[in-house]
């Protein structure tokens, strides 16, 4: 199935080709800046399955978990768009508040419980995990 999304202005468009590998809200700290208090929706998709068309901003940053990370972004209107990890070069994330059309598209996990507020609710349906799953 063939994917769209892009940024609130438009100045970033991308497809994605692929189904998502994994479906996560994630309450590591950064998300949480990200996802403005809240945790970040995200989907892991394989990153040779994403065109883009244009040129995001980014910013690189260690996260939690040790693994330099770049955070991309549109420069114009500041949509989070992606995440790219370099323990895991072969995959990417994509915000899912950027997709077109997020039907079908659900949590199956949480992750870095352990950073999530005390008023954060974690839906004891989906499999939970303190950090960064392995």
């Amino acid at each position: 199935m063939t994917r769209t999304g892009g940024c609130r202005c438009g100045a970033l468009r991308y497809t994605l080709d692929a189904e998502p590998l994994a479906t996560r809200l994630c309450w590591c700290r950064d998300c949480q800046y990200w996802a403005l208090g809240n945790a970040a929706v995200n989907i892991v998709v394989p990153r040779a399955a994403v065109s883009v068309d244009g040129t995001p901003r980014s910013w690189d940053s260690t996260a939690d978990s040790g693994n330099r990370m770049r955070r991309s972004f549109c420069g114009e209107c500041g949509t989070q768009l992606f995440s790219e990890s370099e323990g895991n070069p072969q995959n990417m994330v994509i915000r899912v508040g950027s997709l077109d059309d997020a039907a079908g598209i659900a949590p199956t996990m949480v992750i870095w419980t352990a950073s999530a507020p005390a008023w954060a609710h974690i839906d004891p349906a989906l499999q939970a995990f303190p950090g960064q799953p392995q």
